[in-house]
């Protein structure tokens, strides 16, 4: 018995050796991605687990949640922007490759059990292609931090071209003490030029100019400068975020200075800040920021009040701290296209914003950002077309910020796609636009449906700019919204006045002024 126990013993030792030896061996991959149309190489990402499920760390590669919190999705991806030798298990592998928002996933079991040298090409199939289409892609809102300027390099260098992003507006912004590790902001006009050269992404500068009461709190708000000549000064406001002087200067003042230089102006974070309603009243905002920071609010409470109260706004979207998502803005700017002639197409709302779903909408064959005259009540001919690698459940057509009808999305090879062509007949002005279903929103309770998440863990999103109906030169207006808009107006003004720090009645009367000015031009906006 002592016997076949110390044999026992040897053989389970014996064993797990082995096992031991097998798992530390390890093979050199020589890993590439092309496209399977053409053969021409691409960048994209990619991610390796094992037999059993587990997620392989990529040694080589830039981790695509580099500077993110550990225990995402995002971080189980990394980026293979060209042909690379990897260093992996000898083991059978599972590799998942993708790139940008326009192709299918491949997955591709790899055995490389006993072998130390392989070679591996993998062929992504496109099933969208939005450059051909004319339309170019950007994030406006980036800021990195945190992080070393070599790696900063390499980040903006490998992310936004596997990520298919045409343009990337790396910004400049100020708190007290903590913008000492915000290392985007050391990256000078020619630096952003040797990006653009070496990368094959489109980079321009920005500024994000604000206002908090305290760290974090709602202040006057955040608004992006894009491509501006100089930095607008003070980048930030008051003591609430620098620690240091008052109240006194409202985002306004940055604005004119911004505009008046020919800088695009996008306010950010969606209905975050107080001074929003104000500046779009009187006509100052280019574009409006949504889901650039996380998903607070819904389309609601900006776009769609907005364009109800007669106010244009093209949608716009980034991703703030990191690339952490898919989230950008696509315009209808032709095939190539500078930062500059891309911020004139997105002013111009010829944009949709997506994180995965690839949209394309016209009514009687205009896109957005145009304008059509009912023509004696004939019907408008409407087409919409949805892409996307996941199931983005349905298309749905938006009338005056109602859903009015909708086209479910078919599984179409490893992808999905869905098509609404319908006439809609209708002798008053209105607005239309395109989206896929919202995602949920705490606290509303017309948003609790689930959507479906990316590769990232994200919920899927994407929506059309709208294309407006008029009648006889008039849009569509909401005299109760614009009236509702005025009231808050008021509101806000009152509670500026009492919890603000003026250091005098001048700083006061500059700041109260934008509101006065804002509800004196959607008066007017009312009369005509």
């Amino acid at each position: 018995m002592r016997l076949l126990l110390a044999v026992s013993c040897v053989l389970i030792i014996a064993v797990t050796l082995i096992a031991a030896r097998r798992a530390e061996q390890t093979c050199a991959l020589d890993i590439s991605l092309t496209d399977a149309q053409t053969g021409a190489p691409l960048a994209g990402q990619i991610k390796v687990t094992t037999a059993d499920g587990e997620v392989v760390n990529v040694h080589e590669l830039l981790s695509r949640g580099l500077g993110l919190k550990a225990g995402e999705p995002i971080q189980h991806w990394a980026v293979l922007t060209k042909p690379t030798t990897l260093t992996l298990p000898a083991q059978l592998l599972t590799i998942e490759a993708f790139c940008g928002l326009e192709t299918e996933t491949t997955r591709i079991e790899v055995d490389l059990r006993d072998k130390t040298k392989h070679t591996l090409s993998i062929p992504l199939h496109r099933f969208y292609n939005a450059a051909d289409r004319g339309f170019r892609s950007a994030n406006t809102h980036l800021h990195l931090m945190k992080l070393s300027r070599a790696e900063v390099d390499r980040y903006l260098t490998e992310i936004p071209r596997a990520d298919g992003l045409d343009i990337v507006f790396l910004s400049y912004l100020e708190r007290a003490g903590a913008d000492h590790e915000y290392t985007s902001n050391s990256y000078t006009a020619d630096d952003l030029a040797r990006l653009s050269k070496t990368s094959g992404t489109g980079f321009g500068n920005g500024e994000e100019h604000r206002h908090n009461y305290g760290g974090g709190g709602e202040g006057y708000g955040h608004v992006m400068f894009l491509n501006i000549k100089e930095l607008i000064q003070p980048v930030s406001i008051g003591p609430g975020i620098m620690k240091l002087g008052t109240d006194g200067l409202p985002i306004q003042r940055g604005i004119d200075t911004a505009r008046g230089d020919g800088a695009t102006v996008v306010w950010c974070h969606n209905d975050w800040g107080l001074e929003d309603l104000a500046n779009w009243a009187t006509d100052r905002i280019d574009a409006q920021n949504i889901f650039d920071g996380g998903i607070h609010s819904s389309y609601k409470q900006s776009f769609y009040r907005y364009l109800n109260a007669g106010i244009d706004v093209p949608f716009s979207t980034g991703t703030d701290w990191f690339i952490y998502d898919f989230s950008r803005v696509y315009v209808a700017a032709g095939k190539y296209v500078t930062p500059a002639g891309w911020l004139a197409a997105l002013s111009s709302g010829k944009t949709y914003i997506t994180n995965g779903p690839l949209l394309e909408f016209t009514v009687n064959g205009h896109g957005p950002g145009s304008t059509i005259d009912i023509d004696n009540g004939k019907p408008l001919k409407i087409e919409a077309r949805g892409w996307g690698r996941h199931d983005f459940k349905r298309l749905e057509l938006i009338k005056n910020g109602n859903v009015v009808d909708s086209a479910p999305a078919e599984r179409q090879n490893n992808h999905f796609v869905a098509r609404l062509n319908i006439t809609l007949e209708t002798d008053q002005p209105c607005w239309l636009a395109l989206r896929t279903p919202a995602p949920p929103l705490a606290g509303d309770a017309k948003l609790t449906e689930p959507v479906n998440k990316n590769e990232f863990g994200k919920d899927l999103f994407a929506h059309s700019s709208a294309i407006h109906i008029v009648r006889n030169g008039r849009r569509y207006m909401d005299r109760q919204v614009a009236e509702g808009m005025i009231q808050e107006m008021t509101e806000i003004r009152a509670q500026i006045d009492k919890q603000s720090n003026f250091a005098d009645p001048q700083e006061r009367s500059r700041v109260l002024d934008v509101y006065s000015d804002g509800i004196d031009a959607m008066r007017k906006r009312l009369q005509d």
